[in-house]
């Protein structure tokens, strides 16, 4: 059925990197969610009239906030598809991170919502009614939430697209709560316990729940977060791939929204190399990068030592000592200048993001230690830097 969705309402469907087809698919992941939740609204609405059950009703509301968060997506997508313009040079992608932000505030109000008239219910317990037909409709609601929620998910997955993911977290939580709904009527008819308020305060605290996870990871683009890091190698990589680049360093990636990124790295180029020829090479992999990997790319160029044998064993000396205090540290742009009296040696080392200001001053204290006991004469001069990637296990 998705792929069948696809096919037939998002023209080009496979050129996801183009705006335009992004947009085509969150208008129709919108507009199948509006039609979905409007119609279990309308079902799960009469199904609680008939029951006399709040938690219904409250799955009903859900459904209807669940409309409004599709609309609400609808605009943003279309808001967000709006070209670069003199105010905005790297358009207004995260608009659909905005519209997401407000999905999630909208089903934190809704939760809230139910869990007042969950507590009404529980002091004040009405008469629950087992009907084999509301039930059997129940049932099948979720039944299509399980499917919109995979639908959203599968469509947020192929176009990385937050708000789809978030509608497809929040379908998952429907799922648990109508399920939970039924599980108390159902228990009612068996024992003659009334649970429907209890149950329906334990849906109000899923919606809640699901709201606060909705905002975020919608909060996190908005407010800055680290690189991917399957992103940072296939960016790394990328660059790493053009002869007369030796290697990379100093990732950082801006998100402005779903598939609009501008990034800067390093470069490192042989010191020995016209600079002409390596910037020509440089100018080629910015170009290419906007072409292929549809990202606005900034590449520094780094000159780095290749033949005296004397500097790159110094360096090596120095990164073997790293690999035994911390794996997790590294060196770039090492250069070395070497006097009678003192040679002095300036890189950059990258530790681990956790390195508060004292362990970078214990490592690096033991880094020039060990140094000097091979040559007195040795003087560091170290800056220090964290890695802008994330952990491999976020």
């Amino acid at each position: 059925m998705t792929e069948f969705l696809v096919k037939h309402f998002v023209k080009n469907y496979e050129e996801i990197e183009k705006v335009s087809v992004r947009t085509a698919y969150g208008v129709l992941s919108s507009a199948v969610g509006i039609f979905c939740n409007i119609v279990l609204f309308i079902v799960k609405g009469l199904s609680g009239y008939f029951l006399h059950s709040i938690s219904v009703t409250a799955d009903a509301f859900n459904n209807l906030s669940d409309a409004g968060s599709s609309i609400v997506g609808l605009i943003g997508v279309k808001m967000a598809e709006k070209p670069a313009d003199k105010d905005h040079p790297f358009g207004h992608g995260r608009i659909e991170y905005i519209a997401a932000l407000i999905v999630a505030f909208l089903v934190m109000e809704v939760g809230f919502t139910l869990f007042k008239d969950s507590i009404v219910k529980i002091k004040s317990p009405e008469e629950l009614r087992f009907q084999i037909v509301p039930a059997v409709i129940l049932i099948l609601s979720v039944g299509v939430k399980l499917w919109l929620g995979l639908f959203n998910r599968k469509l947020g997955r192929r176009i990385d697209s937050k708000v789809m993911m978030a509608v497809a977290a929040d379908a998952a939580g429907d799922v648990i709560t109508t399920s939970a709904t039924i599980f108390s009527i159902v228990f009612c008819q068996i024992t003659g316990m009334n649970i429907d308020g209890f149950v329906g305060a334990g849906v109000s605290l899923v919606v809640m729940w699901a709201g606060v996870g909705i905002a975020r990871d919608t909060l996190e683009p908005l407010i800055g977060e680290a690189v991917d890091p399957e992103e940072y190698k296939k960016i790394t990589r990328f660059v790493e791939r053009y002869d007369g680049i030796l290697g990379s360093h100093d990732l950082i990636v801006h998100n402005y929204g779903p598939g609009r990124s501008m990034a800067s790295i390093h470069a490192e180029v042989p010191n020995d190399v016209d600079i002409e020829i390596s910037h020509e090479i440089i100018d080629r992999i910015e170009r290419d990068a906007a072409k292929k990997l549809g990202i606005f790319l900034v590449i520094h160029m780094d000159p780095v030592e290749t033949k005296d044998e004397h500097v790159l064993a110094v360096k090596k000396q120095i990164e073997d000592i790293l690999e035994a205090l911390n794996s997790g540290a590294s060196i770039h742009d090492f250069r070395m200048v070497a006097g009678v009296k003192q040679i002095n040696l300036i890189f950059d080392m990258e530790v681990p993001f956790d390195y508060d200001e004292r362990r970078q001053k214990e490592l690096t204290g033991t880094l020039i230690k060990l140094l000097k006991l091979s040559d007195e004469r040795y003087q560091c001069v170290i800056t220090v830097e964290r890695s802008y990637m994330a952990d491999a296990g976020e």
